[in-house]
């Protein structure tokens, strides 16, 4: 199965991502991670896509592209894959498109985890990150096991500018601009679209993400 997770910033497409690759031995597929580790690894689109970094720029999607090809085609066959907030345009989503249909692949599902926008805003404005792993915690859901620090590695958690509570609402008003329309996008293809609601906790909304997709039948 090849699986989009969407849903607009602080729902939990993360944990649910996580949650549901370990539970069924799925491959996730974070573009953010993509970056970093062609970043740091010096690939030649790593090596591309920083001189767009270093430059301030919005790395093109041609190269996020060739990037998550080159993710799938390091996995055997018939591996099921989660594409965690990937596409997040329709320019995007066209581009992937076409670059799965050249390799006889497609997209099977996707799952549309939603929530009011006070939930949403409380919820990233607690969010803390790890600047060396890049785990994401948050101060009332999933506070980490010592106050301001990463459970994994002992380095101090530090509160993203755009987890700020000034700038969430501006977050939210691109993805309804840019992202949300892609909800549409993939109701005109053979996808089986499901939304699901993202108040609960995260086992709750897990178990509810399994039952849409036919995974506890």
């Amino acid at each position: 199965m090849y699986l989009i997770l969407l849903g607009p910033p602080g729902v939990g497409k993360g944990t649910q991502g996580v949650l549901l690759a370990d539970a069924m031995g799925w491959e996730r597929v974070v573009t953010g991670d993509l970056l970093r580790t062609a970043k740091d690894e010096g690939t030649p689109l790593g090596n591309q896509a920083q001189q767009y970094m270093t430059a301030g720029d919005l790395v093109p999607d041609h190269l996020i592209i060739k990037m998550v090809e080159e993710k799938l085609n390091t996995l055997s066959p018939g591996t099921s894959v989660i594409f965690d907030g990937f596409p997040r345009t329709e320019g995007q989503a066209s581009a992937f498109n076409m670059m799965l249909r050249a390799l006889g692949r497609t997209i099977d599902a996707v799952v549309v985890l939603d929530a009011d926008d006070e939930v949403l805003t409380a919820r990233i404005s607690g969010r803390r990150s790890c600047r060396s792993c890049g785990s994401v915690y948050n101060t009332v859901l999933a506070p980490p096991k010592q106050e301001g620090v990463c459970d994994n590695d002992g380095t101090p958690l530090f509160h993203r500018a755009d987890d700020q509570a000034d700038t969430v609402q501006n977050r939210l008003n691109i993805y309804r601009r840019e992202t949300e329309p892609l909800i549409s996008y993939y109701e005109g293809t053979k996808a089986a679209v499901h939304r699901v609601p993202s108040h609960a906790g995260p086992d709750e909304v897990q178990a509810e993400v399994r039952a849409a997709l036919g995974l506890d039948e």
